[in-house]
């Protein structure tokens, strides 16, 4: 560019926009003549107080704008910068035009047409807050660049005025512990809606509030965003429609996926495999349990350590980052790699150490009876019920984490230890898995299974289907299993007698009341070989 071509542009941050929103006839035509004479789309962001923050200088058919500071910035408030650029044909404002506004949150989006250095039409558009026709923005008709009658400043004030009512509204607590749960995958809708469910559900163990979800079919994921860019700006409407500062997806995301779409949101990108892990971390309190998460968290980590990007530093810290191995997360490689074998030694001795009980107890006599399960489907509860103890039994997912035994004694003295075991979820993270070999150990010396499962829960059958799938991954398939349909009280008469035809072998139950469990234990009690006992 000549110079004094820059030395024009220079003098734009010293003009005094309107509070309106809009702009002078002299500034329309100073922009329009600027655009002529360098051949250039000119863009300005410009300021509640409507000074120029920011001369932008595109090419003739677009600007780019850089990244923006996010000072007064949270997950629900528009940016306090607005766009007015210019046009050099008559062409309207473009999708990517729209998707600057949604991604940046600025308060508005002006286009200015100036064919042959004059201005000509202009238009205009604005984000939306929650709205029932769920569109994202309002833009204006085109209108002769003179006859604007807008006041974007007012606006914008009810705008960020109704963003603040409804989050007041919602009256959930911290902008950090809202999410936006969003689902891309080959499935149907259905489907996907259930799999939503429970990765509410783990939020909610996450102590994260569900601020909206989205779901969206695709016959392939793609590779740079898992979504494409229409869906993408329709997610960052979402979220900050929402107020949400965490968008979490309910598949596993790459790296690369991660990192591009945290910097185009601007907003902390989790995945289904990292909130697990920050669930596991939250509820381990066993030193087995905490090194156990710890490999996972550094196998995760290892292949998205790869800069010290924002990207990244959205990816750490808070929520999918803290726990016994949050201060390891940013390490290099290297030491990362070092402290995962020291892990894999520590959890040796782990494993080694419960062999050894497991061999006292066998040498007992005492026949082992472990409860396994779908996550949350009240093993807890029972084990407290049989047992009269006070295992920590909540209605959330993962609340067990550790291995827990009681010694129950039976009529005509009988004895066996009933273990309580971490609940098992479809799609489980392979690391994970990995690493919590040695609390599923527990259920190798196992001489019976009691396989709880939550009958009123409406994915009952694909919930079992997992966990008998899991434990026959696991070369368990051969040891005796009782089903027991806990939670029978919330079933009516005709979804019992449903429950009894896909299940026939199950025995209802309801946890918390101990004379349900009879024909339980009279199902332990001709289940276990007490010839262990000499009996």
């Amino acid at each position: 560019m000549k110079p004094n071509q820059i030395k024009r542009l220079s003098r734009l941050y010293q003009r005094q926009f309107p509070s309106d929103g809009n702009y002078t006839n002299e500034q329309a035509h100073e922009l329009a003549e600027l655009s002529a004479d360098t051949g250039r789309q000119i863009g300005l962001l410009i300021d509640r107080q409507g000074k120029v923050a920011m001369v932008l200088v595109g090419d003739n058919r677009a600007i780019y704008i850089p990244e923006l500071p996010r000072a007064r910035m949270s997950s629900g408030r528009l940016r306090g910068l607005r766009l007015l650029h210019t046009h050099l044909g008559d062409e309207s404002l473009s999708q990517e035009d729209l998707m600057d506004m949604v991604f940046l949150r600025l308060d508005s989006i002006t286009a200015l047409t100036v064919p042959g250095g004059f201005p000509e039409t202009v238009e205009v558009a604005h984000l939306l807050p929650p709205n029932p026709d769920e569109k994202s923005y309002e833009k204006f008709p085109p209108v002769k660049w003179d006859r604007i009658d807008l006041d974007l400043g007012a606006i914008v004030e009810a705008l960020e005025d109704e963003f603040s009512r409804q989050a007041d509204a919602r009256d959930t607590g911290s902008d950090e512990n809202r999410v936006l749960l969003v689902s891309v995958d080959k499935t149907p809708k259905p489907i996907q809606e259930l799999s939503l469910e429970e990765l509410s559900e783990l939020a909610d163990t996450a102590g994260l509030v569900t601020a909206g979800t989205m779901i969206q079919r695709v016959r392939k994921h793609n590779p740079k965003f898992i979504m494409g860019k229409g869906k993408l700006t329709e997610l960052e409407v979402r979220a900050l429609q929402g107020n949400a500062s965490v968008i979490i997806f309910d598949q596993d995301l790459s790296p690369t996926q991660i990192r591009n779409i945290a910097e185009v949101t601007e907003r902390k990108i989790l995945d289904r495999t990292q909130l697990i892990l920050d669930i596991f971390a939250q509820h381990a309190t066993s030193r087995a349990g905490k090194l156990q998460v710890e490999m996972a968290q550094l196998k995760y980590t290892l292949p998205r350590l790869v800069g010290k990007n924002r990207a990244m530093s959205r990816l750490m810290g808070g929520v999918g980052g803290r726990g016994p191995g949050e201060s390891k997360l940013e390490i290099d490689r290297r030491r990362a790699n070092e402290r995962l074998t020291r892990l894999k030694g520590e959890l040796k001795k782990v494993r080694k150490h419960r062999t050894q009980t497991r061999d006292r107890r066998a040498k007992a006599g005492l026949p082992i009876v472990a409860l396994v399960g779908y996550t949350n489907a009240g093993k807890s509860t029972l084990l407290n019920t049989l047992t009269q103890s006070k295992v920590l039994a909540e209605n959330k997912l993962f609340a067990t984490l550790d291995p827990t035994s009681r010694r129950i004694r039976f009529p005509k003295d009988r004895e066996v230890i009933l273990t309580d075991t971490v609940g098992f979820i479809r799609r489980l993270p392979p690391d994970l898995k990995e690493a919590f070999r040695a609390t599923l150990e527990e259920l190798e010396s196992a001489d019976l299974m009691i396989l709880v499962c939550d009958a009123s829960h409406p994915e009952v059958e694909e919930q079992v289907g997992a966990v008998r799938a899991i434990l026959q991954d696991m070369d368990m398939g051969e040891t005796p299993i009782i089903l027991v349909l806990n939670k029978w009280d919330r079933l009516n008469a005709e979804a019992r007698e449903a429950m009894q035809h896909v299940f026939p072998e199950g025995i209802p139950a309801i946890a918390v009341k101990r004379p349900t469990l009879e024909p339980v234990v009279e199902a332990i009690l001709s289940g276990i070989p007490w010839d262990k006992q000499g009996s």
